[in-house]
């Protein structure tokens, strides 16, 4: 089988991980060009809600003792990261931080920390990251050194990344039972 590196995630493979599964959105909410460590890979998040909630990717941990950077080209967001007490259970986390980024930063991913980006702003998030997508077992869709399953069985992350009064805020996920450190990064936490 030939690497093929497009990929978009739909609304339907968004469901299992956002904060209203029913809520309509846009066909496709993002759309990945996967080049490998020595191409470098893309990822361009589509703008707006999906009831009340940002634009998002669909979030992961890293398989192994694997990190990574990603840079960002244009738009606005919010990268979200957090780290689980124990991988056999992902309802606590250890430690949970939001970090807003626009063009020109990079946000550093550490083995360890599950991450995924939210796009908060008018126009489209453009992203690039060093990950190493271009195995055998790699898809542009769902890369090998990716874990998804903890993120789809807690449908999604500590927090959510809503729209109020215009402005991006934190939403509790209470699927999780405990959050330890948290770091938010500035934004407001709302219920």
């Amino acid at each position: 089988m030939t690497f093929e590196p497009y990929a978009a995630r739909t609304q339907e493979k968004m469901a299992d991980v956002l904060l209203d599964p029913s809520a309509s959105g846009p066909s496709i909410h993002y759309y990945m060009i996967r080049g490998g460590k020595n191409k470098r890979n893309i990822t361009v998040l589509e703008t707006g809600t999906v009831g009340g909630e940002y634009i998002k990717t669909y979030g992961h941990y890293h398989i192994g003792n694997l990190d990574e950077t990603y840079w960002f080209v244009s738009g606005e967001g919010v990268v979200l990261q957090q780290k689980l007490v124990d991988s056999s259970d992902p309802s606590v986390v250890e430690e949970f931080k939001a970090i807003n980024v626009k063009a020109g930063d990079s946000v550093y991913m550490p083995p360890g920390y599950g991450h995924l980006m939210t796009n908060t702003g008018a126009t489209w998030l453009v992203l690039v990251d060093d990950s190493p997508v271009e195995g055998p077992d790699d898809s542009a869709s769902m890369p090998g050194h990716a874990d998804y399953e903890a993120v789809k069985k807690m449908h999604g992350f500590a927090y959510y990344v809503v729209e109020r009064n215009g402005a991006p805020a934190l939403l509790p996920n209470k699927n999780y039972k405990e959050v330890r450190k948290t770091d938010f990064g500035g934004l407001l936490v709302v219920e």
